[in-house]
């Protein structure tokens, strides 16, 4: 399994569909059409996409160094 992260490529917005694609053996194009069909029930679906926006790193920031 892979870590969950951020992918640099394959990302429309965020790259939070591409890293739970990744995550869980499927295309980014099914994952994103999956988010979007859940939008439309009732849920913080929207508010959790935001929350790994901001809480997964990015692919390759774990090599940068603090100043």
């Amino acid at each position: 399994m892979s870590a969950l992260v951020r992918p640099r490529d394959d990302r429309m917005i965020g790259g939070v569909c591409a890293a739970l694609a990744r995550r869980f053996g499927t295309t980014p194009t099914t994952m994103r059409v999956i988010f979007l069909a859940s939008c439309l029930l009732p849920g913080p679906q929207f508010l959790l996409y935001l929350a790994l926006w901001v809480f997964l790193p990015s692919e390759g920031s774990h090599d940068r160094k603090a100043w």
